[in-house]
């Protein structure tokens, strides 16, 4: 695998992601922000963040595969959700949860960060989701 993921001592342990990716490979792939819209761009899951995320991960998980990656190649996810706040973490990680259920494997856990932003490019979606990964 060329993807190591770790949690340095002295930096906090969070179940939902690692700290530190370490990369070995030679091919940097870059997915662009992922929101729930399916093959035809209708929204899937207006109104249920749960949903949204769920989709927007099944389209990154997609994108990934057009270029021969997965998620276990993945060095680092950067989120953006509309109108962030701490209780929407339940919702998110359903959604997320869903996704890996979906795709047959573990949730994501590479680094990552959670964006709260007004808002997206349409104002039916409460999420978007980009993707950096490193094939061998």
């Amino acid at each position: 695998m060329t993807i190591t993921l770790v949690n340095p001592d002295g930096l906090p342990k969070i179940d939902a992601y690692h700290q530190v990716s370490i990369a070995t490979g030679s091919r940097l792939v870059s997915v662009a922000g992922q929101v729930s819209w399916d093959a035809e761009m209708r929204t899937v899951g207006a109104g249920d963040l749960a949903a949204q995320v769920e989709q927007s991960y099944l389209n990154v998980a997609t994108a990934l595969a057009g270029a021969g990656a997965s998620f276990a190649d993945v060095v680092k996810l950067t989120v953006y959700v509309v109108d962030w706040t701490p209780d929407k973490m339940a919702a998110f990680g359903e959604g997320v949860t869903r996704a890996a259920a979906k795709l047959g494997g573990a949730v994501p856990a590479p680094p990552g960060t959670l964006i709260g932003v007004a808002a997206l490019s349409s104002p039916d979606h409460l999420v978007e989701v980009e993707a950096t990964a490193v094939l061998g």
